[in-house]
């Protein structure tokens, strides 16, 4: 399975539909990272701009539209969110948190693959 089917199909266990442009977002901005992981580290000058430039809108909608996903898998979802975090949650997840559980959920996938 390839990342970015990975990626779709764990934000649909998730709750998350394709009718959110969060989900499109987040799916992009996980593929991104899987490239370079470091990207993590400063999202609003490494990512969010290169997820807005692909579908022509800002950085500020991109956080914002990710960070409605977080809170509908919060929602529908909160059982597979704590399990993939490995805790207990009491908030659900800002955008930058929810995108670096994404990416070590579906890193960490691919990485079984080929043990």
């Amino acid at each position: 399975m390839t990342g970015s089917q990975a990626t779709c199909d764990l934000l649909y266990q998730l709750g998350i539909s394709a009718n959110y442009k969060g989900f499109f977002h987040a799916a992009y901005a996980v593929s991104l990272c899987m490239e370079r992981q470091d990207r993590l580290l400063l999202v609003t000058k490494w990512l969010y701009p290169d997820v807005a430039k692909r579908y022509k809108t800002n950085w500020k909608a991109v956080e914002r539209n990710i960070r409605t996903v977080s809170i509908i898998a919060w929602k529908r979802n909160r059982t597979l969110l704590e399990s993939l975090a490995q805790r207990p949650l009491d908030r659900h997840l800002c955008s930058t948190e929810f995108l670096a559980l994404l990416c070590h959920t579906v890193y960490s996938a691919e990485f079984q693959d080929f043990s």
